[in-house]
């Protein structure tokens, strides 16, 4: 059993506190976050054993491990101060947001030889699991193309969230880079087909809306791109495309995925999924189908905007394997599409085993980097550009 502290205290960092506050590997949890008043409210909610007045006193302290939940372009930096201060480190996507981040991460992990995982949660969405057993199995043949596609309009719930995380300057990092939030719609893709991306070439589209979200002359990250699309090449043969939609009319699944080999598809649309070969159709949807546990009106999902209730409210898909889970787990609230029980698990069982857990490190910069040099691609009018790799990782 470890003890674990939450960094971040905003409207995510609780679906990941009663889990853990649940699970029979994790003893005392305690919380910080730059407002004190939020983190006092974190432990009241969820019964945690206490705060820290800051990050670096977390750090001082004799907590095993952390799991950050700060703003998305924060993340890198304090995972390498988490790491090298000693404590096992669960991070909230993205890994970062630079090249040199991404190293620093990978350097400090093998360094010390501690636990890092990236939550990426569309690595157990049902139609990542699915395609991973189909892969397996053998069943497309040899895959060739694949497409992933993270499409959530900043009016379905991002602007009550950057408003809330973000204060008066709420508008600057409103225009956060789609394509430097990348892994929901790369995990996806990768977390079920074993490859990963060795060149890009990608588009961004300038945003029209004119309300000061995406505005270069606003913008923190100089950023006026609200939707983008890239197209990597992949390892060994292939190519997949992404999209990272902000400007969207659409209110399905925020993520979804096609996959294509010489055997068979695998189509995700917005309200059906379809197994297709040679012999064939058929209708899978209800494989995938993570059935709602909880009412989107549950006082349990209360902290969070209404837009995104839905979301958290999920339970798990017949495709998903509960079978390794602890039984505290059974009747908690899950999220996004059934992944927020294997992620939060995932950790328990890296740090309590000293493995690595499947979105580790390595995994995490495949899921992660890609979007980066997209991004620079799009910056560059589509320039098709080199992806840097740095492996699975030891054996």
């Amino acid at each position: 059993m470890f003890t674990l502290g939450i960094v971040g205290a905003g409207q995510f960092a609780g679906s990941f506190a009663h889990l853990w506050r649940r699970h029979p590997g994790v003893g005392d949890i305690f919380v910080t976050d730059l407002l004190p008043d939020r983190a006092a409210k974190l432990m009241a909610d969820h019964d945690l054993a206490g705060t820290f007045a800051s990050f670096e006193e977390m750090l001082d302290s004799d907590v095993d491990a952390v799991a950050i939940f700060t703003q998305r372009w924060t993340h890198g930096p304090l995972v390498e101060q988490a790491l090298r201060a000693g404590k096992h480190v669960y991070s909230s996507v993205p890994m970062a947001i630079s090249e040199q981040e991404i190293a620093a991460i990978i350097t400090a992990v093998e360094e010390t030889g501690l636990i890092y995982m990236m939550g990426e949660t569309s690595h157990y969405h049902p139609a990542t699991v699915y395609a991973r057993g189909q892969v397996a199995a053998g069943a497309f043949g040899r895959l060739f193309y694949a497409e992933g596609d993270y499409v959530h309009d900043m009016d379905w719930g991002f602007y009550d969230a950057y408003r809330y995380s973000g204060g008066e300057n709420w508008k600057a990092t409103a225009s956060y880079p789609p394509l430097l939030y990348p892994t929901h719609s790369l995990g996806g893709v990768l977390g079920a087909w074993q490859t990963h991306a060795v060149s890009v070439s990608a588009i961004g589209v300038v945003d029209q809306r004119g309300d000061g979200v995406f505005d270069r002359e606003i913008s923190q990250f100089g950023n006026d791109f609200s939707n983008a699309t890239a197209l990597f090449e992949a390892a060994g043969g292939g190519s997949f495309r992404t999209n990272e939609f902000r400007r969207v009319g659409y209110i399905g699944k925020e993520s979804r995925f096609r996959f294509f080999g010489t055997e068979g598809v695998f189509e995700q649309l917005g309200s059906v999924s379809l197994w297709q070969d040679k012999k064939g159709s058929q209708d899978i949807t209800a494989q995938l189908d993570p059935s709602p546990t909880l009412s989107p009106d549950d006082p349990s999902l209360a902290h969070l905007a209404p837009e995104l209730r839905g979301a958290f409210a999920s339970g798990t898909a017949p495709v998903h394997d509960r079978s390794r889970l602890p039984r505290e787990f059974e009747h908690a609230s899950n999220g996004h599409e059934g992944s927020h029980h294997f992620l939060a698990d995932d950790f328990v069982t890296a740090v309590a085993t000293g493995t690595r857990p499947p979105v580790d490190a390595w995994t995490a910069a495949r899921y992660t980097l890609p979007g980066i040099i997209a991004h620079q691609s799009a910056l560059r009018g589509g320039e098709r550009l080199p992806i840097p790799d740095h492996g699975s990782g030891p054996s």
